[in-house]
């Protein structure tokens, strides 16, 4: 069912049945935004200031804008920097701890706790075991989380995943992250579009980062231009996905160069916001797919669904599968199922044009 919601809300069904749920789905979003816009306005009302630097990177809409490798980036530069950084996170989908008093308790979290990718969800999961140095805190309450980056870490910078819709934090820079291949997908909100927020929200961010240009160029400039007539003052920088290399599931010291897989064919399984990304990486990697296994985003695997993958791949004589960093991060415990196959993760990386002056625009929310 949600897929199918997510099918209608990209326009992709059609036929009668499917335009009446568009119409349903249409009033439905009417309600929304205007529950949105009400929640938005009282929230920053109230809106506090947390006792440090606050950077937040998230984005209008559903599904995968490439936000995840950007935060990486970010808390990657900024520790470089000598700044003491602390990622917070709502770790969509973990599994959530509780007490003997029934009591919702978010995992540790930051360097040095053991925890599982169910316990904080993938991508902090994910994030945590590339950023080793780095804590990162999982908690629907962000204000709660910053208690405990100042606390436990003595942190003087938090990064704000996803905090678009962190109405009730102040920041000192708000970023917003934006496929350029699908920017706002049908402009309208959800459950009819894609939209979290009404585009007039945008006029809130401070910069403006545009993802995957290099899949859609032409969609990238005419996206500029709308950008700088709705935020004039806002700042905008292009960005593209670039595959760093394969590496073994669990392994990810052995990382193997970008041309490792040259000319092979391999099967592609992922469970994440925007497969066609993924395999495109793939491609521009040298690499032929023989098969390719789409899940729903977030998607609990099971031995059922690993069987299905390494099955199909055997009858086309394909030895190795190719997965996303994210993905891997739900299979480390069903590896063993792999029996002859060879399973491989893909690393990427983010180029940012002009990285200099989207370095000094970081390092500028310490001068005011």
């Amino acid at each position: 069912m949600k897929d199918y919601l997510y099918r209608l809300a990209t326009d992709r069904p059609c036929g009668v049945p499917a335009g009446i749920a568009r119409f349903f789905l249409f009033l439905l979003s009417l309600v929304y935004g205007l529950m949105v816009r009400v929640l938005i306005f009282l929230n920053r009302l109230f809106a506090g200031r947390l006792p440090c630097k606050v950077i937040s990177a998230g984005n209008i809409t559903l599904g995968g804008t490439g936000k995840t490798v950007l935060v990486e980036y970010i808390a990657r530069y900024l520790k470089s920097q000598g700044k003491r950084v602390a990622i917070l996170t709502r770790g969509y989908k973990r599994k959530v701890i509780r007490s003997a008093r029934s009591e919702a308790k978010p995992p540790p979290g930051g360097p040095g706790h053991k925890v599982t990718s169910e316990e904080m969800g993938d991508e902090p999961y994910m994030l945590q075991q590339k950023l080793k140095d780095i804590p990162v805190i999982v908690d629907s309450d962000r204000s709660r989380a910053a208690k405990r980056a100042l606390d436990d870490f003595t942190c003087d910078t938090v990064i704000l995943d996803d905090g678009f819709q962190q109405w009730r934090i102040k920041k000192d820079l708000e970023i917003v992250i934006i496929d350029a291949a699908n920017p706002f997908g049908n402009r309208h909100m959800l459950p009819r579009g894609i939209l979290r927020e009404p585009l007039s929200s945008l006029k809130r961010a401070d910069i403006f980062v545009l993802t995957k240009v290099d899949l859609a160029p032409e969609g990238a400039e005419a996206l500029k231009g709308f950008l700088r007539k709705l935020v004039p003052g806002a700042q905008i920088f292009e960005s593209a996905h670039q595959p760093l290399g394969f590496y073994p599931l669990g392994d990810p010291g052995a990382l193997q160069g970008p041309d490792s897989l040259r000319d092979k064919t391999v099967t592609l399984f992922s469970g994440i916001g925007d497969p066609c990304s993924f395999e495109e990486l793939i491609k521009k990697a040298g690499v032929s797919a023989g098969l390719s296994f789409r899940f729903p985003d977030h998607h609990c695997y099971s031995q059922e669904d690993l069987k299905k993958v390494f099955e199909d791949s055997r009858k086309k004589n394909i030895k190795t599968v190719v997965t996303t960093e994210k993905d891997a991060a739900r299979i480390a415990d069903l590896k063993d199922a792999a029996k002859d196959m060879q399973i491989l993760v893909l690393r990427i990386g983010l180029k940012l044009e002009e990285e200099e002056k989207f370095d000094e625009r970081l390092l500028g929310v310490y001068s005011l």
